[in-house]
């Protein structure tokens, strides 16, 4: 049985050979050699860093569909202080960047536009924190499972060396499991976080398109006294 059928199959966590000696998924781990803690230790960071992310980037990307349009009338009404109060009551990456926006007031409108883009770029950064170290582990893991194969393939190749005319499976078995099991796992992870990195990109994407949405409407409340006074 083939360690991707042990990992897809249902029941227990364990695999019974033609001997009978049964195996379970620590017991390959072990006989995947050194090169598996890495392998185990880099996916426990990558898991941790796509859930801590992808929490992060949903909750910047909920906005209260009502929330322009309070702040546009605070501004026409002049309460300036009351909009200051709802951006930061809101606490969201296009609430912040309003914020900014705000507090220009009276300026010209391309110095307020600029600082607001400003703020939207280290908003996004914020978002993207780790980005970097996703990407890396993502690239690395199936390196370290080809690195597995190559051991793997050295042991057995020494071993059949030292056996001489006496070469028996058996004596081949450490290197093979060292080989198959770590580029297995190696790419297993590595393929799934290639589609977690991706799915973290496509996330702060629209968490972007939304920010420049954001700034084009209040640009617009800024507008609109001058366009009504022609």
């Amino acid at each position: 049985m083939t360690f991707l059928h042990f990992i897809l199959q249902e029941g227990p966590v364990s695999v019974e050979s033609a001997s009978g000696m049964k195996l379970t998924l620590l017991d390959l781990a072990i006989k995947g050699g050194w090169v598996m803690i890495p392998i185990v230790l880099l996916s426990l960071v990558a898991a941790y860093i796509f859930i801590e992310r992808y929490y992060v980037i949903r909750k910047a990307s909920k906005e209260d569909t009502n929330f322009m349009n309070r702040i546009k009338d605070y501004i026409h009404d002049g309460k300036i202080d009351a909009a200051m109060a709802l951006c930061r009551s809101a606490d969201t990456p296009s609430a912040r960047m309003i914020e900014k926006g705000i507090s220009r007031l009276g300026r010209p409108l391309h110095d307020i536009s600029t600082a607001i883009e400003n703020v939207g770029k280290l908003e996004i950064s914020k978002l993207e924190k780790s980005f970097p170290t996703l990407a890396t582990i993502t690239g690395a893991e199936p390196m370290l499972g080809f690195l597995g194969t190559v051991i793997g393939m050295v042991r057995s190749f020494y071993a059949m060396s030292q056996a001489g005319n006496n070469i028996e499976v058996s004596l081949l078995s450490d290197g093979i499991y060292t080989a198959l099991i770590t580029t297995v796992a190696g790419l297993i992870v590595g393929i799934l976080g290639y589609f977690a990195y991706n799915t973290l990109v496509v996330r702060v994407e629209r968490v972007v398109f939304s920010l420049e949405a954001t700034l084009t409407e209040f640009m617009d409340i800024l507008n609109e006294p001058l366009k009504t006074g022609r």
